[in-house]
């Protein structure tokens, strides 16, 4: 029998079963979907902004060590250093499997990068693709005019409007439009079309000389994040040794390229740890004895399928990631063991009258709550499954949204309930 099932195959799930694989335990991981990562920037928020207000955080680590108002807050569930240890480890583990991830020179300072309209966007770890468009001081080519390359008739990319947005904040940028054909024959491609595209070595050095004739001494290069899939580090170093400029991606749109190959290398990871991968097993009943769960079960073309194991970790998302779901009615339940829910229990309760009340919506906050030991929890504080524990958004109290908080938590929570479930006996 396995010893843990991970339920949900996102950030959370992928680096728990990560850990689980590497203390020895035999895990499988089934999900009806493949996370968030295909929908983000690719990148590491850890805190982008207060809890409470639109004010800009400089320093996540210190700040959430400081959170007074948020003793419930996931992050106030870790140890002194927990958040901090989490994030080292993500960060080794992404340079292991070759798709580094790196942070500013001061390792408590939030990257500034560019959005895909061009606002600076605060964030912790991106991957090295995006780090030389850090608007910041946090690396060297901070200060330097920007090349915003786009491609003429590529879709939901907007070098003209990046650059305007970014010289009102006081980044010296300028575009620049050569053709799509450069690099596919299609018409119509989306980003990830593209990004594979351009693992033929004869396509991005049509890219590269093209790039070489646009650049102007000093300036560093910024492109959709397209540069590859499969191929990405050599396309990033063919493009920097063409240009003799710094190159960096800026996020799009979805589907996001900087997400697919994390969540792609991260399961490629951990099969070869001997996880099994299984997606589209939507989880539709379980059971329990003496307070444990035996097994759940999810549906197939013939009969449920039931899946057994000795321990479960549910790592589905939250409202927005389809792990809690709501009806017209009011009601909302947690979608595979209808766990207990922090959440407003009037529907009247879920929204503010303002759009953007500075506070959020409770609703976004709302969520499975869980002990220390990240095991959900009945109103008394008690587990409600011995041999159940929950990590990632599907936790109660943080706005992860809102806060720019989305991965930080995945990570942190994803890592800490794991180990719990190696050292459970």
């Amino acid at each position: 029998m396995l010893d843990l099932i991970v339920i949900g195959a996102g950030l959370t799930g992928l680096v728990a079963a990560y850990d689980a694989a590497k203390a020895g335990l035999k895990a499988k991981v089934i999900a009806q979907g493949l996370g968030a990562l295909h929908w983000s920037a690719g990148t590491v928020d850890v805190l982008g902004y207060y809890p409470d207000e639109r004010t800009l955080v400089e320093q996540p680590l210190h700040t959430v060590r400081t959170f007074k108002a948020q003793p419930r807050h996931p992050y106030a569930l870790l140890d002194e250093t927990g958040l901090k240890d989490a994030l080292q480890h993500f960060a080794l583990l992404t340079k292991a499997i070759g798709l580094p991830y790196l942070g500013a020179s001061n390792a408590d300072a939030n990257l500034s990068l560019p959005s895909p309209v061009g606002a600076a966007r605060p964030t912790f770890l991106a991957p090295l693709s995006q780090l030389g468009g850090d608007l910041g001081s946090g690396i060297p080519s901070h200060g330097a005019p920007m090349l915003i390359v786009g491609l003429r008739g590529m879709r939901d990319f907007f070098p003209e409007l990046i650059a305007e947005n970014l010289n009102k904040q006081g980044h010296r940028a300028r575009a620049a439009f050569p053709p799509l054909d450069l690099i596919t024959d299609r018409r119509d491609s989306n980003t990830v079309q593209l990004a594979n595209g351009l693992d033929d070595p004869a396509r991005r050095s049509k890219l590269a000389a093209e790039l070489k004739k646009l650049v102007q001494p000093g300036e560093r290069v910024g492109l959709p994040a397209i540069l590859g899939m499969t191929e990405h580090a050599a396309v990033m170093k063919e493009l920097q040794a063409a240009t003799g400029a710094a190159v960096f991606e800026i996020p799009t749109l979805p589907p996001s390229v900087p997400g697919i190959r994390l969540n792609t290398t991260l399961r490629r990871c951990i099969q070869e740890l001997g996880v099994r991968v299984e997606v589209n097993m939507r989880v539709t009943g379980f059971h329990a004895e003496n307070g444990r769960i035996a097994w759940v079960e999810t549906e197939t073309s013939a009969r449920s399928l039931k899946h057994r194991a000795a321990k479960f970790l549910l790592a589905t998302g939250g409202l927005l990631g389809g792990g809690i779901n709501t009806d017209h009615t009011g009601r909302v339940w947690e979608v595979v063991f209808n766990l207990p829910l922090a959440m407003p229990a009037q529907r009247g309760e879920w929204f503010r009258p303002g759009f953007w009340d500075p506070a959020g919506h409770p609703i976004f906050s709302g969520g499975v709550p869980v002990n220390r030991q990240f095991q959900p929890a009945d109103a008394n504080g008690s587990p409600v499954y011995a041999n159940l524990w929950a990590a990632g958004g599907v936790l109660a109290h943080a706005d992860s949204i809102r806060e720019r908080s989305l991965e930080g938590i995945a990570i942190a929570t994803g890592i800490a309930a794991a180990q719990h479930v190696i050292h459970e006996k």
